[in-house]
């Protein structure tokens, strides 16, 4: 997939953040924190795996299905666009 070699360091980055926050987790839960402060923790993974996910999905579709901002029948490109659109609400 050539869009996630051309933007490899960005996602490379978001996800050495997620590790990151997931080894906050694990010290959260090896120091016996609150269960709140953990779940706090691991709402933060999951916003930040939703938004990687996003990205990804949003590069997929347009790469690989239809890139609304290039598309000529106006019809495929409100489908695409409206697609994304759901991606990001959904993964929100």
């Amino acid at each position: 997939m050539a869009h996630t070699i051309k933007h490899k360091a960005k996602l490379i980055g978001r996800v050495r953040r997620i590790k990151g926050q997931l080894d906050a987790v694990e010290r959260a839960l090896e120091s016996e924190i609150g269960c709140t402060d953990v779940l706090m923790l691991v709402a933060s993974v999951r916003g930040a795996v939703g938004g990687l996910t996003t990205e990804l999905l949003e590069d997929h579709i347009r790469h690989h299905v239809v890139d609304p901002d290039h598309e000529k029948d106006p019809d495929k490109a409100k489908g695409a666009a409206d697609l994304i659109d759901v991606v990001r609400t959904y993964l929100k």
